[in-house]
């Protein structure tokens, strides 16, 4: 079972080598910017420690957890567009369209995804890019709630705008690991605590989301019990699932 870092350290090298569409052309380099700039990779990372706690390999995992992270860049490149939230920084550098524009990062974005899709879609069976299209919708839909002000539950909105992906690592990990539908119900409910934890934990760090609506201790205790849940998930699971556990705790500690 390979740790964290070292899966992390997999997936920044899969990005460095992943052959872009050559229709593209130099759209490439924005694509490639969009996908740098330091990120801590945890849904790849996710993805890739699934596939080995049930049975998979890493090799076999890498483009699905590539696909997840291009789906989670190109939402990051039209997150920050003007149109929506405008933010000019991101990871502590111009976002992509004040490098280039906001006409190239929108077709950047695009590109993004398209590209993730057609990794998805070189296995051999059809779940996996089933997964990552159906996340990325209910993602979408995420964003439409939280940009047109949605009178919905704020639990509701996160777990489309940001569990979805995190249900998705779990859900592509265990399709390339070949674990039966009607045995991934326990790992699935895992996946689910994991995106409460991690939006809880941005939270607190952010002072909005659900520190807004709390306040920081109350966003705290979300996170706090949504750990715990995800530990009792994990207990129920007859597999090693130390890494996952592992990657719990680096998320719960950092609301310290």
């Amino acid at each position: 079972m390979q740790a964290p870092d070292d899966l992390a350290r997999r997936v920044d090298s899969g990005l460095e080598d992943l052959v872009l569409h050559p229709e593209l052309g130099d759209l490439a380099e924005p694509m490639r910017y969009a996908l740098g700039g330091g990120g801590k990779r945890i849904r790849p990372v996710l993805c890739l420690a699934t596939a080995e706690a049930a049975g998979g390999t890493v090799e076999d995992a890498l483009p699905a957890a590539l696909a997840l992270e291009l789906v989670h860049s190109f939402s990051l490149v039209h997150d920050d567009l003007p149109a929506l939230d405008d933010d000019d920084e991101r990871r502590g550098r111009p976002s992509a369209h004040v490098a280039y524009g906001e006409g190239v990062a929108l077709l950047a974005g695009d590109a993004l995804l398209g590209e993730a899709l057609r990794l998805a879609l070189a296995y051999e069976r059809p779940e996996p890019a089933r997964e990552l299209a159906q996340a990325a919708l209910g993602m979408i839909g995420g964003q439409y709630l939280d940009i047109t002000r949605a009178d919905v539950a704020l639990e509701d909105l996160h777990r489309l705008k940001t569990g979805r992906l995190f249900a998705a690592a779990v859900g592509l990990g265990l399709w390339v690991a070949d674990v039966p539908e009607a045995d991934q119900a326990p790992w699935r409910a895992f996946g689910e605590e994991l995106g409460v934890l991690f939006q809880a934990v941005d939270d607190v760090i952010d002072g909005d989301g659900y520190a807004a609506a709390l306040g920081v201790d109350g966003a705290r205790d979300v996170a706090a019990n949504a750990a715990g849940r995800a530990h009792t998930r994990l207990e129920a699971i007859d597999a090693d699932t130390s890494i996952l556990a592992e990657i719990v705790d680096s998320l719960a500690v950092r609301t310290s």
